[in-house]
């Protein structure tokens, strides 16, 4: 059927439409609810739109000029629209079965999932600058879409969602994702598109109950949970889901969701898995692995945040450090960027307030990776190599474009040295070029560089750019010893 048939057909239905208010609910066309009013379409990709009807029940789906149709086969339907050009005018969505749903002030731009847990949820309006923030949030083309908290036994096929497609203004932008919020503020700047961001979040999970079963089943190391998934997610005794289980919240909040466009994810996540070192490192894997198989676009860009410094108590003073390992490790995974936090930090809160910052840093990673911008530095410094030289330590690093500085004036801070001994010592680290310099009383023959390797740690090296550098170990030892560092003295408390 050519477009001037269908069209024929539409303006038909429409018609028909008007008289069938009379049928029961159980003969509407329905789709779920990630689709509605003020929604934002992936640009420059098919954009898959389903929904559910009755056995072979007529469906055309008309967007813009596009007209498409198909019929329903064991109650479900499914159809793709053809890859469209960004627009910021909102137009109409129309869905016609035996009955009509349309949806408003519809965009195309770019998609963003939104996901991890309290840091990625953490709102505007409990961020840094609040009250100007939500002040000034009046920009209808970047869109929020809350999934609240539930957990399912089973894949849903419906998404809940709380306010649905919600444009920004003063009234609704303090209960965004501030992370995902001051991130698309910072990318619209330079594409000049709407932006849609997909929260769907929540505080205090571990990344187990993110995972689908087949990241799971992908990454080896994880055997215990892949030959165990029809024990997921666990219950209580009184049946009661327990959310931080493997599956628990992706078959609720993740599964019904796919396959809507998107452009990309941001994660920001870790807090709940501190102290399991690599294994994070593979369960990272079988996360972004199993999003991306499911979504089917795809090596789609993954941008997630590496944790800042916080206080967990002595015993646990080196557990921040393995992970901080294994977020970097992740960068081995094609299409992934790591904005590091470690001047940002709050030690005494495991919420810092400048949420700003981390949005920008993770723009950053998308203006130059995933739109192709001319950004002159985007990533922070990263560990490249270790030379020893006499009693010196040469530590050579990626991404110190234009050099490396102090970001205060002082000298370089948390750099510690060992040798064979496996004993690491406060250490002395002068600047060259693209790399440091550490050297250390008592040690003559150096074998091993630690830098920032503590759970306080706000070491002073960066880029050029300001970018502060992520902290590393050149050794694999499991059985070194640190010098024993003081906790911070907190600020006397406001009278």
């Amino acid at each position: 059927m050519n477009q001037r048939n269908l069209l024929r057909q539409v303006s038909q239905l429409l018609t028909l439409t008007a008289g069938l208010a009379a049928l029961s609910a159980q003969a509407d066309v329905k789709l779920p609810a990630i689709f509605g009013d003020h929604m934002v379409l992936q640009r420059d990709q098919k954009v898959p739109v389903w929904g559910w009807a009755d056995e072979d029940e007529l469906i055309i789906v008309q967007f813009r000029d596009q007209v498409v149709q198909t019929r329903a086969k064991g109650g479900k339907w499914s159809v793709n629209l053809a890859p469209m050009k960004a627009s910021s005018t909102g137009k109409d969505f129309l869905v016609l079965g035996k009955n009509r749903v349309e949806f408003k002030n519809v965009v195309v731009g770019d998609v963003w999932f939104c996901s991890g847990q309290s840091n990625m949820e953490w709102s505007v309006a409990a961020s840094k600058n609040a009250k100007d923030e939500i002040a000034a949030a009046n920009n209808p083309r970047i869109r929020h879409f809350k999934v609240p908290h539930v957990t399912s036994a089973k894949p849903e096929t419906e998404v809940k969602t709380t306010g649905g497609w919600q444009p920004t203004t003063s009234a609704v932008a303090g209960s965004f994702t501030a992370v995902g919020y001051f991130f698309a503020r910072e990318i619209q700047k330079d594409l000049d598109v709407p932006i849609g961001l997909i929260g769907c979040n929540w505080g205090g999970t571990r990344i187990e109950p993110w995972t689908p079963p087949i990241g799971f089943q992908s990454v080896p190391a994880l055997k215990n949970i892949s030959t165990n998934l029809h024990n997921f997610p666990q219950k209580n005794a009184a049946g009661a889901i327990n959310q931080q289980s493997a599956l628990a919240i992706y078959n609720a909040m993740v599964h019904p969701l796919v396959p809507y466009a998107i452009r990309g994810a941001l994660w920001y996540q870790g807090e709940s898995n501190n102290g399991e070192g690599m294994l994070y490192f593979e369960k990272k894997k079988a996360l972004i692995g199993g999003w991306r198989s499911l979504w089917g676009q795809g090596s789609f860009p993954f941008l997630f945040v590496q944790l800042a410094p916080f206080n967990y108590g002595p015993a646990r003073a080196e557990h921040l450090p393995g992970i901080w390992e294994a977020q970097t490790a992740t960068l081995a995974i094609p299409n992934t960027g790591m904005a590091v936090t470690t001047d940002i930090a709050t030690v005494s809160n495991i919420h810092p307030p400048d949420k700003q910052e981390v949005g920008r840093r993770l723009a950053l990673w998308a203006l130059a990776k995933t739109y192709g911008k001319p950004v002159k530095s985007y990533a922070s410094p990263l560990y490249d190599s270790l030379k020893i030289d006499g009693g010196k330590a040469r530590v050579s690093f990626q991404h110190a474009d234009g050099g490396l500085k102090s970001l205060n004036g002082q000298p370089l801070t948390w750099f510690t040295l060992a040798g064979a001994d496996k004993k690491f010592v406060p250490a002395t680290a002068e600047i060259s070029g693209n790399s440091v310099i550490v050297s250390a009383p008592g040690v003559s023959k150096p074998v091993a560089v630690r830098f920032g390797w503590h759970q306080l740690a706000e070491p002073n090296l960066a880029n050029a750019a300001g970018l502060p550098a992520s902290p590393f170990r050149t050794d694999k030892w499991t059985d070194a010893t640190m010098p024993v560092v003081a906790p911070p003295t907190p600020p006397p408390a406001k009278k």
